[in-house]
């Protein structure tokens, strides 16, 4: 797939874009290329190979993206948040009805 410069010109209209005609050479031989890429890429057979999580897990067996335990580290403070509330029920604050 390649496109034109029509097709920029309409891209740049669609994103309410203004470029010169330089500017949308320049755009176009870099989407073109990005297309390129993608092409070689989709030519590369894949069969058989495992999708991955993230592809350092092909170098590191059991690899855990956590950079910290998931864990709760500030106090629960709903009360304090809630007592200048004009009206809680249930730990949830009210509000008047908007729509009927």
């Amino acid at each position: 797939m390649s496109l034109s410069l029509t097709d920029i010109a309409r891209l740049s209209k669609l994103a309410q874009l203004e470029l010169s005609e330089q500017e949308a050479a320049d755009a176009l031989a870099k989407l073109n290329d990005i297309f390129a890429l993608v092409e070689q890429m989709k030519a590369v057979d894949t069969t058989g190979v495992e999708p991955l999580a993230h592809p350092v897990a092909v170098w590191q067996e059991g690899l855990s993206m956590r950079l910290r335990e998931d864990r709760a580290t500030e106090p629960n403070r709903r009360d304090d948040y809630q007592q200048p509330a004009p009206s809680v029920q249930d730990g949830l604050y009210l509000v008047p009805k908007v729509i009927e």
